[in-house]
């Protein structure tokens, strides 16, 4: 196309993807203030946002992407981020134990399926419509983490009750699947702590990534990195206790590392409740801004520097 911009990009993808202005839809004056308050909240902008601005509401960089499609979809980020906290803020009060819960979230089994797994899917979804590759990818992995850890605490799963091999024990089920008597295999323990580990080594990855957008998300994927670490040492405990029930130094090791664990991630639920505020806020104007130490500019990308170099 000849009269394309330069870059490829619609000159207007800068902006908003809500209309605070006081423009109608067809671009007329409110100004009386009698227009439908919902036009004003019309799908395609008319703000110009500035780096800081696009990386709080999306949770990643500005890039440049083909289309309009920020200014036709909504946001996708705070949906994701809803069903990240709902699931995993719950299961940190567990871990921890408060109030007498405990049993490693089994009671939000519904919640890991639906708020989790669901939406957090439905998020990454949408972010990959929109060209957020690192959000598309941290919130795709986490939904299929939530769905797989809800799986294992289902019993039609059979995930623990496949490890139970003892025939007396197995007819005690009657050949129904979930065993619970898988949970105390040292097998069972110690595989899902490698899950664990792995899951750990992603966030790693998420960690360094994260350098790029903002001190809150950094805070998430360490504390992160910390609770899967100390929950698979907790799990890798449990499987010597299995090995050996008079091993009371690798049980209280076992629950302490959980308790730790559940420390970690609460303080991960804090971080993203707090940037679910500020994605909220900003995405509705409002006229009270909550800061997220925004790291886009002290890190610069290697196109910035490219840029300047030449």
């Amino acid at each position: 196309m000849a009269n394309a911009h330069p870059n490829n990009v619609h000159p207007d993808n800068n902006r908003l993807e809500k209309d605070f202005s006081n423009r109608g839809i067809n671009g007329t004056a409110n100004n009386d203030g009698s227009g439908d308050p919902l036009t004003r909240l019309q799908t395609a902008g008319s703000i110009n946002i500035s780096p800081e601005l696009f990386e709080k509401l999306y949770l990643s960089p500005e890039n440049r992407v083909k289309g309009e499609l920020r200014k036709t979809f909504g946001n996708p980020t705070p949906l994701a981020l809803v069903g990240f906290l709902l699931s995993l803020t719950p299961l940190s009060c567990d871990l921890m134990g408060w109030r007498g819960a405990g049993g490693n979230g089994a009671a939000s089994t519904g919640v890991f399926f639906f708020f989790g797994g669901m939406l957090m899917i439905i998020g990454s979804i949408g972010e990959w419509i929109i060209g957020n590759t690192f959000s598309f990818v941290v919130f795709g992995t986490f939904g299929a983490f939530w769905a797989a850890f809800g799986a294992t605490l289902v019993p039609w799963f059979n995930a623990y009750g496949a490890y139970v091999t003892n025939p007396t024990a197995a007819a005690s089920q009657m050949g129904n699947p979930g065993n619970p008597a898988g949970q105390q295999v040292p097998a069972f323990n110690a595989s899902f702590a490698f899950f664990l580990v792995f899951m750990g080594l992603i966030c790693l990855i998420f960690l360094i990534c994260s350098l790029r957008t903002n001190i809150a998300f950094v805070t998430i994927f360490l504390t992160l990195l910390c609770a899967f670490g100390c929950l698979a040492g907790a799990y890798f405990n449990l499987a010597l206790v299995d090995q050996n029930a008079l091993n009371v130094a690798a049980r209280t090791r076992a629950a302490r590392c959980i308790i730790a664990g559940g420390a970690f991630t609460f303080v991960t639920s804090l971080a993203g409740w707090y940037i679910f505020l500020a994605i909220m806020l900003a995405s509705l104007d409002f006229p009270v801004q909550v800061p997220v130490g925004d790291l886009t500019t002290l890190i610069r990308g290697a196109s910035e520097k490219n840029k300047s170099a030449v």
